[in-house]
Order: C-alpha cells, then structure tokens, then sequence
C-alpha cells in the first residue's frame, strides 16, 4: 500500500506551497534577488497533480516583487521543473539538496541549471519561513 502523500488533493497544494509562493513575492529578502533573475520557472508537481509558475519576468502586482500563476499558462517558462508535490513540500524545508535531487531524478529541470542553483543563496531564507507559513495558516500537520 502507497503511504498518502503531504497534499490530500491538488487545492490544498496550491494553499500551501502557491501561497507562501505569493507571501514570497512580498518579501523583502527574498523577493528583489528572485526578480532580479528576470526568469519564468514552471514548477509542474505530482501526487498530485498542480502546475505553480513564478514569473519574474513581467512586471508584478504592486507591492511584490514577482508573478504567481496557479495552474496551466500561455508564458513560456525559461525553466521547468518537475517533481513530486512532496519532494517540493521537502525541499521547502531544507531537506532536498537540489544537485542531488537531479542527480538521482528526484527532480527535473529544463532550461539553464546554472540559472537555478543561483537562486539557492536568494531562497535560502524559505526553508524558515515555509514552516511558520504553514503553522499560520492553520497547517501545523504539514510541518516537518
């Protein structure tokens, strides 16, 4: 028997990791060094199944630094990545080293992958932040 997953359903994915995407996109740490990479990332997850992009590239909402954009969309992504909706809860938290991720297929990603791991250092204030998202919002049994 499968062990359930983080997520029971793709809304509560997008509750969890699309909106502290968005809470992100307002940060003041994090949110000018993901501008800055002017990248489109498509994040598309299963188990089950959500598609998150994060558009840094066209000019965002007023008072954040970037686009979210739940589900399917017409923009061309410079990077797409794909991977199960929990190793995505995992790597939130710290627990996912990104180059092993790939290494081992845990991940994929199309596009430039030097571009990515650059981002690293800017999203590194995340693996924090994710888990009091998540306590705020009412999600504790998702902290792990």
């Amino acid at each position: 028997m499968r062990r359930m997953g983080y997520f029971k359903d793709a809304a509560e994915l997008y509750e969890c990791i699309a909106g502290f995407f968005k809470e992100s996109a307002r940060n003041e740490e994090m949110g000018p060094k993901i501008a800055a990479s002017k990248l489109i990332i498509t994040f598309e997850y299963s188990d089950p199944e959500a598609v998150i992009t994060v558009d840094a590239k066209n000019p965002p909402p007023e008072g954040t630094y970037f686009n979210i954009i739940e589900g399917p969309t017409d923009l061309k992504p410079d990077v797409r990545m794909t991977m199960s909706a929990d190793i995505a809860h995992r790597f939130w938290f710290g627990k996912v080293n990104l180059v092993q991720a790939l290494s081992k297929g845990e991940m994929k990603a199309q596009g430039p992958i030097p571009a990515i791991l650059k981002l690293l250092p800017a999203i590194k204030p995340a693996y924090t932040l994710y888990p009091e998202y998540l306590k705020r919002i009412g999600k504790e049994d998702k902290v792990i």
